[in-house]
């Protein structure tokens, strides 16, 4: 039986006088009043600044009215539980005890938390860049990569997930585990500012880029200034960079194609494109490193999540939001996450190569030779 590839979870628990407290008091006197800055960061993956602010924007979405038969959950219990199942991916009876709340009131804490997520900060953490961020997005993508007139680059996220009751077959990915499948663009920051979420495992990403609003938003050209940037001497639109399962535009550069000879060498490629292809693999650093980033910090992403595919793709929005949330707040990135990820996940799906099929495909092969000229100058 085939079951998301057999990831495993063995991240590791660490133990603390706290962890037999009864939960009736844990969460009031332990919690708010004895957690240090490291167990804030350490459960809830966020400063305990960023966390009273994230309960003060999700206030109008998740505050409840005390009735005559019980006290309603405060905001800050609420967000604190769906968190820890975000963080952890631990189960919901674990984290039921460890509170005092019943099991359903752990599902219902993480559905509201996730949907007030992306109703109420999409539009201020998971959105269009302006021009300025535009600007700035380009400059960081030269500065830190050495890539050009650059002010994103997409990338793929597999979350691994139990056997859907319809369809599965078509949830398997390439790797040959179970998956739903997501799309982000990542800025130079390292932050995402789109993401397209819920797509079955085994989707083409070609068909789901040429499907959503990016693809739109490349090809209307609204991903520059309406006064076009100089690049080479000439007026050239910002473009995005994906992998070789994308297929290229004017606006969105890949690799060349690569055939190998016997003994390794390559066959096909000039010097200039060979050069061109080390530049933007070393560029695809950015979104793969803010997803490892995603998935080690809400390890609900990188281990088997069990919750249902009416739920999963908000649960993925909300943590690349909480993500951007994070990181524009500064709060610290431990690596030990890192290495809980990489002891637990399968390896990533490597999607097939596709041919370009672009309609503007001599405009497009015309934008990456251009790239070719500045790298090649550069490097004279």
């Amino acid at each position: 039986m085939m079951l998301a590839g057999g990831i495993r979870s063995n991240a590791r628990i660490r133990t603390r006088p706290w962890t037999t407290t009864p939960s009736t008091d844990w969460w009031e006197r332990v919690v708010m009043t004895e957690f240090q800055p490291s167990d804030w960061l350490d459960k809830f993956r966020m400063s305990k600044e960023t966390f009273f602010y994230l309960c003060e924007k999700l206030r109008p979405r998740l505050a409840r009215q005390d009735t005559s038969f019980r006290l309603a959950l405060p905001v800050e219990k609420r967000v604190a539980v769906a968190l820890w199942r975000l963080a952890s991916n631990i189960e919901y009876r674990t984290i039921s005890t460890l509170f005092g709340v019943g099991k359903s009131t752990v599902c219902r804490c993480v559905r509201d938390m996730c949907h007030a997520i992306v109703a109420l900060l999409s539009s201020i953490y998971l959105r269009p860049p302006c021009e300025q961020e535009l600007e700035d997005s380009a400059q960081l993508f030269l500065l830190n990569l050495g890539f050009p007139h650059c002010v994103a680059a997409i990338a793929t996220l597999h979350t691994a997930i139990i056997t859907p009751s319809n369809n599965a077959s078509d949830y398997i990915n390439p790797a040959g585990w179970l998956s739903v499948m997501s799309q982000v663009a990542v800025n130079g920051q390292g932050q995402f500012w789109d993401v397209c979420a819920s797509f079955p495992g085994g989707t083409d990403p070609a068909d789901i880029l040429q499907n959503s609003s990016l693809w739109a938003t490349g090809a209307e050209g609204r991903l520059s200034p309406a006064k076009p940037p100089i690049f080479m001497g000439k007026p050239l639109k910002y473009v995005l960079l994906g992998d070789t399962c994308y297929p290229l535009q004017s606006w969105l550069l890949k690799a060349y194609p690569e055939e190998r000879g016997r003994r390794g060498s390559h066959t096909s490629l000039t010097k200039q494109q060979q050069l061109f292809n080390q530049r933007l693999t070393s560029a695809l650093r950015v979104p793969q490193e803010a997803l490892l980033r995603l998935r080690a910090r809400w390890q609900c992403l990188s281990k088997r999540n069990d919750c249902g595919l009416d739920v999963v793709p908000t649960m993925i929005l909300a943590c690349c939001i909480l993500h951007n949330v994070c990181e524009s707040h500064g709060d610290a990135f431990m690596a030990e996450w890192q290495e809980e990820v990489a002891a637990a996940e399968s390896p990533h799906p490597i999607h097939k190569p596709v041919l370009s099929n672009s309609v503007d495909e001599s405009h497009a092969e015309e934008v990456r030779q251009l790239f070719c000229d500045y790298f090649e100058q550069l490097n004279a």
